[in-house]
């Protein structure tokens, strides 16, 4: 009996069972702080960039070439500031479609006359009716596809590097624990910092190539979600 459980305990470990173990009656663990531009949604941005300009410095002036200020303000401008972004998802959708297919097709042949030859077929056999064929096809389609979806957020991120277009790479992450559930918050993209309020805010649609993401994970989350078994039956399951 214990030999025969063995192999049920490793194919439950092989589905990923065993690295949840460790969670049973303790709460979702955060991650760890690390550097943010380790993460994978902050890896370094290749984009086309124009080539740079030389800094040149004039003697005995208060404005430097270039400059987008002339007085500090606590606007992010480097790599390792801070700036907090605004998200404001709502956004709705409904698409409906419908079609419709029919046809039908009927064909005859026959020889009533045929050089006298029609005489001398079986009499259980029309000349005039040698061959009917016919055929239909009806097909239908109906679909409807309708959503609602609504994120009201604010996200502190940092900027992990300045590229040589001056534009900002930017990312950040929140978690929040209550009791036994983890929510967490991910933002990363690339801003202008033209478009970084005067209170050291941007607004998410500013932000080129956003990745937003939303989610988390513990008690009530995994009961919601199908279990491992049910998750591969439905990829192997060809119908």
């Amino acid at each position: 009996m214990r030999r025969a459980s063995i192999p049920l305990i490793v194919v439950l470990c092989a589905l990923g069972g065993c690295a949840r173990l460790a969670d049973i009656g303790q709460a979702p663990r955060l991650s760890e702080i690390s550097n943010p531009a380790m993460a994978p949604e902050a890896r370094v941005v290749s984009m086309p960039m124009p080539r740079a300009l030389p800094n040149e410095q004039v003697p005995s002036s208060l404005w430097r070439a270039g400059s987008r200020d002339f007085f500090r303000d606590p606007r992010a401008k480097q790599t390792g500031d801070l700036l907090t972004v605004i998200i404001n998802i709502a956004d709705q959708a409904q698409m409906q479609n419908q079609t419709q297919r029919q046809r039908s097709n009927a064909e005859a042949a026959g020889i009533p006359n045929f050089f006298g030859l029609e005489n001398k077929v079986p009499s259980s056999v029309d000349p005039s009716n040698l061959v009917t064929m016919d055929s239909s096809s009806n097909s239908s389609g109906t679909g409807t596809i309708q959503r609602n979806e609504r994120i009201a957020m604010r996200v502190a991120a940092v900027v992990t590097e300045v590229l040589p277009n001056g534009n900002f790479v930017i990312a950040g992450r929140q978690e929040v624990r209550v009791n036994y559930e983890l929510r967490e918050m991910r933002i990363a993209g690339v801003i202008r910092p033209e478009d970084i309020t005067n209170v050291n805010t941007i607004d998410y649609d500013k932000v080129a190539e956003a990745r937003v993401t939303y989610g988390g994970r513990g008690q009530m989350t995994d009961v919601q979600q199908p279990r491992y078994g049910q998750q591969l039956f439905d990829i192997i399951m060809p119908f």
